[in-house]
């Protein structure tokens, strides 16, 4: 969901206050701190919207657009909600990419009017709810995450803060312009900051553009380091971040614009963080979003989950664990020492079958700890949180319960295992947590804590006591009428009305021994009519106060209690995100051991040299699908090396259409997210040189609100991998230049094909109809020819799917149209038009001769810049201060006289 890059509203945009009620002049002062926002303001059982919120409101959830008073003249625009149903149309709203202000009464109506008749019941936003910021489980996608991520450039650098509140993790991660998309769309934040100096950036708006999230400006201001500091200093409750690590200016500027953005729409609630975790540009593999696009790794290019690599492998059976798995996924690693840990844990896992079957029944009934913990926190979590804490917390004891206690680094557990064993082990006051809500919580306790009745029977006698007096209280009364019987011996009757409460009656005649002066008497009168005497007891009239307050007693007693609970859960935030947080690791291994064993996949051999070899690979989605049709899969071997052995380090891929060169091409790129994500590969074997940005320039696509077409975004995306490609990437590319005319498109192909080869020099799958570049394989050292093998068999275009050394001898195009249902006399029209094209381009010269492939003299070099422009671009003047900005422009005059 992409917004557009346009500044907010400002408050100087709202209707005027003057001369409106008290009301709406409340609800226009919160309105104003907001401007931005869509306000829900609180007016009794309902949330009122007014003025063009109400229009807004009522266009994108469709319910009824009213009107209520004037305002200089005209009705005031009106709509309102149920209190209860809010979230729903909270989660209509968020979808379409609106922000919602929450302004709720602070104050019982009742406690205002005793400031008088005419005084207005106190309100204020308690919450701005943002795609960004949500944590209930009904706005969520329980198996995915959702982040805020903000943007700051400083000094030639940019950073990515990435938070993602519902579960408490918090990213951070500095690079170079150029990766700024690739590490955004690693994120796929749900909505992102940017300071507004940045709206004018055309490098950043391209990273924007490709991130999918709602774009929000705020201040340059906020981004500034020094003010940046402070407030994440504040955010996480410490004096100095040094305990963090070393951080970036830029990534201070990030995570600032971040704090800034939870104080305002927290309400000053203090969410429960973990502390940033740093990782550098060289952490993971670059992925930008055209490549994720066109590989399909977490969305299908329709945006659908299903259909895509994720979907493919995920075999997790906790919603935590899911988001674990999906982060490796969308964000491979780098670090081949890192990557072989990951892999050490799913061959582990994978060779133990009754432990990992174990270890996912166990894991089944888990909760969602971490996102329980974060509403908590915020103070919108209710007593099945901590019942989703107290079961997460049992289920860890069981999980650890199932390994052996013995760390034998030669056969226990390897080392991400044993880490998240230790972080199972419970501190003693997480131990003290668990015992009391497994001793005080009901079993299934409701969804809010104002409805009471989750604090379990027993846990509290002063709790027991309310509850008696509130549910039983006609046996109480009955037991103290016999006593009171019994004690004077008078036949007494409790009786009850509005003036008296509770009191004892008994007719003249009974209660006269009780009315005598003389007598002592534990009665005390009350009242005599006509034939009854009244009478109350110290005991009655303590009763009858505890009878008429119990039930709000009971409600206020499980209030504190929920309270204390929540109190100690914030304070204990920490180490139950850590719990969490292993829960999900584990299941995370476990699935993917679980799928490795289901499609018979292997560990890749990972090292830090530039081998891509795979023997009888599979592309894990196609197979799924081929397979659930009941057809064999055709797998295929690949092998290039970018360290100059004699292998080939690029492959031209040549073959018919739909024989499969676009899925050759996207499987092998797809086993090397798997090898870098820490999955096993659907291969016999794969060796992998760890790759640092991975490339696929794979189908058809325009951008028409850009006014580019499907060759410019071809180019566009072209030019991106021809300037960011090293010998470490992996490309693959499918028909370059296919989108022009045919001469144009092959000298680009061409073109495009030397420099991957001569300057890039990264490995690389060329897909190509160009059937002339396969001359590339004897004009460059580096260069092998494959083709996608197709045969002809009584007139039947047969496709073997079968990647095999060599050029294709033909395209088949033809052959291909009579297969797609194309008319039988249009089909042997065209057989007609090609005998004839191939008869005369037998005639022409050969490639040789065309000057467009003659060895191209060397462009000469750029001239030289000048003392005032190297000056020039060693200057930003964000950073300068007046005094500074003045003496670079002397020397700048110094340096142009010269």
């Amino acid at each position: 969901m992409n917004a557009p890059l346009v500044p907010p509203p400002k408050a100087a945009d709202l209707p005027s206050a003057e001369g409106v009620t008290p009301v709406m002049a409340q609800f226009l002062a919160a309105k104003a701190s907001q401007p931005d926002a869509i306000l829900f303001f609180r007016m009794g059982d309902f949330y009122e919207l007014f003025f063009r919120d109400a229009e807004i409101a009522a266009s994108a959830l469709g319910i009824t657009l009213t009107k209520r008073g004037k305002h200089q003249g005209e009705d005031i625009p009106m709509a309102g909600v149920p209190v209860h149903a809010l979230e729903g149309y909270l989660a209509r709203l968020i979808r379409q990419g609106f922000k919602a202000a929450i302004c709720e009464q602070m104050e019982d109506p009742a406690e205002a009017k005793k400031r008088g008749s005419k005084a207005v019941v106190r309100r204020d936003i308690v919450r701005v709810v943002t795609p960004g910021t949500l944590t209930e489980d009904s706005l969520l996608d329980a198996r995915g995450a959702n982040r805020l991520a903000a943007v700051a450039l400083r000094r030639g650098r940019a950073a990515v803060a990435v938070v993602e509140l519902s579960a408490g993790e918090v990213d951070v991660i500095a690079c170079g312009l150029e990766d700024l998309g690739a590490a955004l769309a690693s994120f796929r934040p749900s909505e992102v900051l940017v300071p507004d100096r940045l709206f004018g950036d055309e490098s950043a708006k391209a990273a924007l553009d490709g991130c999918g999230g709602v774009v929000q400006a705020l201040p340059q201001a906020l981004a500034e380091p020094v003010g940046a500091r402070t407030r994440v200093e504040r955010l996480y409750g410490v004096a100095s971040l040094d305990g963090f690590g070393a951080f970036e200016e830029c990534e201070v500027s990030a995570l600032g614009l971040v704090a800034a953005y939870l104080e305002t729409t927290q309400a000053g609630k203090a969410p429960a963080l973990r502390p940033p975790r740093r990782s550098g540009d060289s952490g993971f593999l670059a992925i930008d979003p055209a490549t994720r696009l066109s590989l399909e790794i977490d969305r299908t290019q329709r945006g659908e989950r299903d259909g895509s690599l994720l979907a493919c492998i995920d075999r997790t059976v906790t919603s935590g664990g899911a988001r674990a798995l999906a982060e490796r996924v969308a964000r491979p690693l780098r670090d081949p020492t890192a990557i072989n840990h990951q892999l050490d844990a799913v061959e582990w896992l994978l060779e133990r079958r009754d432990l990992r079957r174990d270890l996912r029944d166990g894991l089944k009934g888990s909760s969602d700890v971490a996102r329980a913990v974060s509403r908590l926190a915020l103070g919108r979590g209710g007593p099945r949180d901590l019942a989703a804490i107290r079961t997460g917390l049992s289920i860890a004891e069981g999980v650890a319960g199932l390994f052996p206690p013995a760390r034998d680094p030669l056969t226990g557990p390897p080392a991400r295992i044993a880490e998240c064993l230790d972080r199972l082990t419970l501190t003693p006051e997480v131990g003290r947590l668990l015992a009391e809500l497994t001793a005080g919580l009901v079993a299934e306790p409701p969804h809010l804590a104002r409805d009471g009745g989750f604090v379990e029977a027993g846990f509290r006698p002063e709790l027991e006591e309310a509850r008696a007096l509130r549910d039983d209280s006609r046996r109480v009364v009955a037991e103290l009428e016999a006593r009171a019987v019994a004690e004077s011996g008078v036949a007494f009757k409790v009786r009850h009305n509005a003036v008296l409460g509770y009191f004892l009656e008994a007719s003249a005649k009974a209660a006269e021994p009780l009315l005598r002066p003389a007598a002592e008497s534990p009665f005390i009168h009350r009242q005599t009519l006509a034939n009854q005497v009244r009478f109350t007891t110290v005991e009655l009239s303590e009763l009858d106060a505890k009878i008429s307050q119990a039930g709000q007693r009971a409600l206020a007693i499980e209030a504190e209690t929920f309270e204390g609970w929540r109190r100690t859960v914030q304070t204990l935030a920490r180490p139950l995100q850590a719990v969490a947080e292993a829960l999900a690791e584990l299941d995370a291994h476990a699935a993917l051991a679980a799928w490795a064993e289901e499609v018979g996949a292997v560990r890749p051999e990972v090292d830090d040299g530039l081998c891509f070899e795979v023997t009888a690979g599979r592309h894990p989605v196609v197979e799924a699908a081929v397979k659930a049709q009941g057809d064999p899969y055709t797998p295929n071997d690949c092998r290039l090396d970018g360290s100059g052995s004699a292998c080939a380090r690029l492959s031209i891929v040549t073959g018919p259409n739909m024989a499969g060169k676009s899925t050759f091409l996207r499987q092998n790129a797809l086993l090397v997210v798997l090898a870098q994500a820490g999955a096993f590969v659907p291969a016999k074997a794969m060796r992998l040189g760890v790759v640092d940005r991975l490339f696929s320039r794979v189908g058809a696509g325009d951008d028409l609100a850009r006014g580019r077409s499907t060759f410019m975004m071809e180019m566009v995306e072209t030019a991106a991998i021809l300037t960011q490609a090293t010998a470490r990437s992996f490309v693959v590319l499918d028909e370059i230049g296919r989108g022009t005319a045919t001469w144009d498109g092959l000298a680009i192909a061409w073109a495009t094909a030397e420099a991957l080869h001569d300057r890039n020099r990264a490995r690389t799958l060329f897909a190509t109809h160009y059937h002339e570049l396969a001359g590339l394989e004897t004009r460059l050292a580096h260069v092998c020819n494959l083709s996608m093998r197709a045969r002809e068999w009584n007139g039947e275009l047969v496709f073997l799917h079968e990647a095999a050394p060599g050029a294709a001898d033909r395209s088949y195009g033809v052959q291909v149209a009579k297969l797609a249902g194309v008319p039988p006399a249009v089909v042997a029209r065209a057989r007609e038009v090609l005998d004839r094209l191939e008869g005369e381009k037998q005639a022409a010269s050969s490639l040789d001769d065309l000057p467009l492939f003659a060895v191209a003299e060397p462009p000469p070099p750029p001239p030289r810049a000048s003392a005032v422009e190297d000056a020039l671009s060693g200057i930003d003047p964000d950073d300068l201060s007046p005094r500074e900005a003045l003496e670079a422009l002397y020397r700048l005059k110094g340096l142009a006289g010269r």
